[in-house]
Formats: structure tokens, C-alpha cells, sequence
């Protein structure tokens, strides 16, 4: 495509139907200017699109201004305008139906991800409702975390509370989760998110004090020697703990705050009772926690670590637990000084970025805004089969110029009619009554002779074209003789 094309295409915009709107959208995504004063054009032709009533055209839109405005990135008043006019569009599908929703929803992950500024200040609109379903619940979730920051995080957490006591268990794990992620995200609130999971854990409620155990592991791993006074509250939640995630974090904590704990070499032998009947997750957080123990406190611990030792590397079929006993088994008795910088070493901490898509994962998905790639955030190439899946798109280069090679230019289907027109018709076209048809696989016999089968039961077969337009007739008399036609054949011809 060139810049004549492209003007073209742009004029044909405001011409045609949604349809071919999307069309043309697509057809513009695959189009790099050549300077930042073309994009700029570019832009300003297809903003008006983000207003219309279609969410196809809309989300069409967004794709072709997303990737133009990394071509304009220097020019950071067109993109803050840009943001701007971005926003209330996105903001709008959320008003559809959940199934829309959901879609649009996706879609926003991604470009939030990329742009967070343009949805920053729209944070109420993905509060959750009560009557959405559970997939556009979690969507909103997701969409709420990426979005929360210090200027928000009091409604943020507010919700996130009230969510927890929620009747939906899936929704209120998650919910949990959520506000330990704002913990991670936004480090001057992390206290406050810790005092909303403590005020969770009295709750009692059992699910519920297991998720937050589980993010309060990941909360010590991101701020440690820091909320350790609260280690106290979680032991006493030690025996309602049933779930293998949630009962190897606590191992986990008991084993990094050995030192802290003054029977952690009890909390840890209660585990080893019933070590084979543990979740293999939970054995290896078990042996990793009680050589920890060891490392710290070894005068009061050899028996107990002997003790797992044994139980790890003799008595379990578990590959990778013998092999790790084997391991610090062989550590501990040749050189406990090495032992200990291996298995205390400094941790790296956790961030809330590990939750985000890679960037060049990310700039690929932008670059399919709209299609089925950005609702399962995969590539094609992840679940197309065929000629096309090989190819990849990526953003152009933040403010630079386009380097011009050929595109691969689009596959279009020959238009079969000699006019042109942006719109589809479907016609079920039936044969002419015949002497002595014979069966076929559309046809069966009815009361009255030979009708055609449909939805709606036996219909005699049409011998006109009452109910086709002119266009429609002209495209049968001259494109299907009856003579080729089966008695009832559907065509899908572009008219």
C-alpha cells in the first residue's frame, strides 16, 4: 500500500457500511506512515470512527490509533489528546451486553498494559455489579489491579473488601489475591493491605484465611523483615490450613522466620506426621523449611532434620524430592558452610511486573486489537494452523520513521459481480420442478411431491424470485443455472 491508497481508503470510510469500515481499519493497521506528520493525518481521519455505535469499528479503531501513536511518541501532546479521545469509547462497551463485555474486556487488558494513562482516571467503571457473570467479574478484577495506584487505592482496597464477602467462592479467592497484589504493586499502602487481610483472616472463614495466608507469603518475599510481628496471628490459623498452597506457605513463612518463631521445630514436626499423605508441593516446602530450621538453630534440630531426611530420600517415590534430599543430605555433611549459602541465600524479590505479558508478546497482540488473538492474549501463530500463521506484526519504532520493504499484501476474495458493494446476502436458491426428480441429499419426498427441507418444515419449492431485489434476480438469471443448481443450494455471494 502507498499514500494514494491510503487516501483513497480513507475517503471510501465514511462511504460504506460498519462492515466495511472494519474492513478498511484492518487494511490501514498494516500500513506504516512514513513520517510522524502523515500519522498525524492519518489519526485525525479516523478518530471520528471511535464514536460509532458498532464495537467492531470502535475496537478497529483503537488498534490502528494504538499503533500510530507509537510512530508520534515524541509529539506528546497528540498523544495525550489521543488518550483523551481514547478513553470514553472503551469506557462505553462496558455498557453492552456481558458477552461484549468480555470481549472489549480483554481488549482493555492489553491496552492498559501498554498505555495505562488512558483508562487512570476511569477506575469506578470496572467496580464490579452484582448481576455481571463471574468471567466479566474476573476481567474487571484484573483490569482493577493494573489500574491501582496511590491515588486510588482507598476505593480500590474499599471494593476489594467488600468483594471478599462475596457468596462466590472462585470470585472472593481472587479478590483476596487481588489485594495482595495491590500490596506488591503499590508499596506505600502495603500496610493497609496487610491490615485488610488480617481484618479477612478473623473472619475465620476458611477459604478465605487460606488465600490470604498465600499472599501474605508473597508479601514477606517482596517486603522482608518487615511485617513479621503478624507471623504470630497466622500459626494460630496453623490447623483449619487444608489446601496444598496454602499449607506449604505457611511452611514457607515458618521456615524463612525459623529464628523468629520459638517452636517452629514444633509447628514443623506437626507437618512430618503426615508427610506421605502431603501434596508433593508441600513435602518439598516441608524438607526445604526443616534444613532451614537446621541451618539456624542446629543444636536443637539434628534429630528432626535426620528424621525428613530419611523420610524424603527412603521412603518416598517422589523423583524430585529424593534427588533435592540427596542434595542437602550431601551439603549438610560435607561442608554446612556452603550448605548455608546455598540454601539461605538472598531471594529476589517479587514484583507486581511478573504478572504482565512480555513487551514484544505485548506489541504483537496490540497489533490484533479486535480478533480472537487479543481475547485469548495469544499470538495467531499460537492457535492458527496454515499459510498464514508464520506471519508476525509488531509496533514500529517508538518515534521513528517507518522503514518502507513491501508488506505482505492481504489475500481478498475475487468479487464474482462486476459491481461493488460492501455488504453480504445469503440467498437459498431452489431448482425448477422436474419430471422425474430423483433423490438427493437435501431433497426428501413429501405429501404433495418433491419439497425442499428447511427450517421451518416442508415448503414447496420456489419457482420465482418473489421476495429477491433487482440486484439479486440479475445475479441468479445470469451466475446460477438451474440446470448446475442443486434443489436447495445456499450461496454466498457478494452483491
Amino acid at each position: 500500500m502507498n499514500a494514494p491508497t491510503i487516501n483513497k481508503l480513507l475517503t471510501a470510510l465514511n462511504e460504506c457500511t460498519e462492515w466495511g469500515q472494519v474492513f478498511i481499519l484492518d487494511a490501514l493497521s498494516n500500513y506504516s506512515p512514513r513520517d510522524a506528520r502523515e500519522a498525524h493525518s492519518i489519526c485525525e481521519r479516523i478518530t471520528p470512527r471511535l464514536a460509532h455505535a458498532n464495537a467492531a469499528v470502535v475496537l478497529s479503531a483503537v488498534k490502528v490509533l494504538m499503533k500510530l501513536m507509537e510512530m508520534v511518541s515524541d509529539d506528546t501532546e497528540l498523544v495525550s489528546t489521543l488518550s483523551r479521545k481514547l478513553a470514553p469509547p472503551l469506557v462505553t462497551l462496558l455498557s453492552a451486553e456481558p458477552e461484549v463485555q468480555y470481549v472489549a474486556l480483554r481488549n482493555i487488558n492489553l491496552v492498559v498494559q501498554k498505555r495505562p494513562d488512558i483508562l487512570k482516571h476511569e477506575m469506578k467503571v470496572f467496580f464490579v455489579k452484582y448481576n455481571d457473570p463471574i468471567y466479566v467479574k474476573l476481567e474487571k478484577l484484573d483490569i482493577m489491579i493494573r489500574l491501582a495506584s496511590q491515588a486510588n487505592i482507598a476505593q480500590v482496597l474499599g471494593e476489594l473488601k467488600e468483594y471478599a464477602t462475596e457468596v462466590d467462592v472462585d470470585f472472593v479467592r481472587k479478590a483476596v489475591r487481588a489485594i495482595g497484589r495491590c500490596a506488591i504493586k503499590v508499596e506505600p499502602s502495603a500496610e493497609r493491605c496487610v491490615s485488610t487481610l488480617l481484618e479477612l483472616i478473623q473472619t475465620k472463614v476458611n477459604y478465605v484465611v487460606q488465600e490470604a495466608i498465600v499472599v501474605i507469603k508473597d508479601i514477606f518475599r517482596k517486603y522482608p523483615n518487615k511485617y513479621e510481628s503478624i507471623i504470630s496471628t497466622l500459626c494460630e490459623n496453623l490447623d483449619t490450613l487444608d489446601e496444598p498452597e496454602a499449607r506449604a506457605s505457611m511452611v514457607w513463612i515458618v521456615g524463612e522466620y525459623a529464628e523468629r518463631i520459638d517452636n517452629a521445630d514444633e509447628l514443623l514436626d506437626s507437618f512430618l506426621e503426615g508427610f506421605h499423605d502431603e501434596n508433593a508441593q508441600v513435602q518439598l516446602q516441608l524438607l526445604t523449611a526443616v534444613v532451614k530450621l537446621f541451618l539456624k538453630r542446629p543444636a536443637d534440630t539434628q534429630e528432626l532434620v535426620q528424621h525428613v531426611l530419611s523420610l524424603a530420600t527412603q521412603d518416598s517415590d517422589n523423583p524430585d524430592l529424593r534427588d533435592r534430599g540427596f542434595i542437602y543430605w550431601r551439603l549438610l555433611s560435607t561442608d554446612p558452610a556452603a550448605a548455608k549459602e546455598v540454601v539461605l541465600a538472598d531471594k529476589p524479590l517479587i514484583s507486581e511486573e511478573t504478572d504482565l505479558l512480555e513487551p514484544t508478546l505485548l506489541d504483537e497482540l496490540i497489533c490484533h486489537i479486535s480478533s480472537l488473538a487479543s481475547v485469548y492474549h495469544k499470538p495467531p501463530t499460537a492457535f492458527v494452523e496454515g499459510r498464514g500463521a508464520g506471519v508476525r506484526k509488531s509496533l514500529p519504532a517508538r518515534g521513528g520513521s517507518a522503514t518502507h520493504e513491501e508488506p505482505a499484501q492481504p489475500t481478498v476474495i475475487p468479487n464474482q459481480l462486476h459491481g461493488v458493494s460492501y455488504y453480504y446476502m445469503i440467498y437459498t436458491l431452489h431448482g425448477h420442478r422436474r419430471a422425474a426428480p430423483r433423490p438427493r441429499p437435501n431433497i426428501q419426498p413429501g405429501p404433495s411431491g418433491w419439497r425442499s427441507r428447511c427450517s421451518f418444515g416442508w415448503r414447496p419449492r420456489a419457482r420465482t424470485y418473489v421476495g429477491y431485489d433487482g440486484p439479486a434476480r440479475r445475479y441468479i438469471r445470469r451466475y446460477c443455472r438451474p440446470s448446475i443448481l442443486r434443489p436447495t443450494q445456499t450461496v454466498l455471494a457478494a452483491c
